[in-house]
């Protein structure tokens, strides 16, 4: 298979355990530096109602990049500081992803290797996107956000969509999982709202950085309530061969 990525999701309830999960951006890296097969990591805040400005300091992000399935199983299943950070969490979610495209840098680098051909059958499909804007646009992204984000959490066919970051207003990103390709390009190509803000984009140059990833997602753990196609997601990986 070779490379897979991952992205988790966790909720956290309480003051105390929101800012524990908080400090672990910090404090989690000497743990996930050293683990094994780990290539990229990112550990992320996100925001609230899809993509906001406004933090949702109740939902924190993993995403991660590996250099094989077993690496990648071996962590889940047990290390110690992901088993601590699941326990203090009230609900967590983990898509295990096959990368298909990834275009652009992020920090620099293109970290997610694709191996597999992309094709309009695939039954499920998850996109990351991000950027880093430049401050002296900072201003005129944010006021094009409302339009662009309503466009897409109207869109037939989008299973879950969340802002994720790691720098609030400046190093942002959104994941999205869709329930086929087509989903997922009818709204790139024909919704008013996005197709502006990509105009803008293109008109202002207000990225200094920005990366676009598809992903094929083929297994899970755990449930989150938020994503409207769980049941779809089991049914599809319930006969998935890994």
């Amino acid at each position: 298979m070779g490379s897979v990525s991952t992205i988790s999701f966790f909720r956290f309830k309480g003051a105390g355990s929101k800012f524990w999960a908080l400090r672990q951006m910090q404090f989690a890296k000497p743990f996930l530096n050293k683990v094994n097969g780990l290539l990229f990591y990112k550990l992320l805040g996100t925001g609230k109602q899809g993509f906001s400005t406004s933090p949702d300091w109740e939902v924190f992000s993993l995403l991660q990049h590996w250099e094989s399935l077993g690496d990648a199983e071996n962590f889940f299943g047990q290390h110690q500081w992901l088993q601590k950070y699941r326990n203090r969490s009230v609900e967590n979610w983990t898509l295990f992803m096959r990368p298909l495209r990834s275009k652009g840098l992020w920090n620099g680098q293109n970290p997610f290797e694709a191996k597999t051909s992309e094709a309009n059958s695939i039954p499920l499909l998850a996109v990351i996107t991000r950027a880093t804007i430049k401050r002296q646009y900072l201003w005129k992204f944010w006021n094009s956000v409302p339009a662009s984000r309503e466009s897409l959490e109207q869109r037939e066919g989008l299973l879950y969509t969340k802002g994720i970051g790691e720098t609030p207003f400046i190093h942002m990103a959104t994941f999205s999982l869709w329930k086929d390709m087509q989903s997922m390009m009818d709204f790139a190509y024909s919704a008013d709202g996005h197709q502006r803000a990509i105009r803008r984009t293109r008109e202002l140059g207000w990225y200094s950085e920005e990366l676009f990833a598809r992903f094929q997602p083929f297994k899970m753990l755990g449930n989150w309530s938020d994503c409207k196609g769980m049941e779809l997601l089991r049914q599809e990986f319930s006969t998935e061969k890994t």
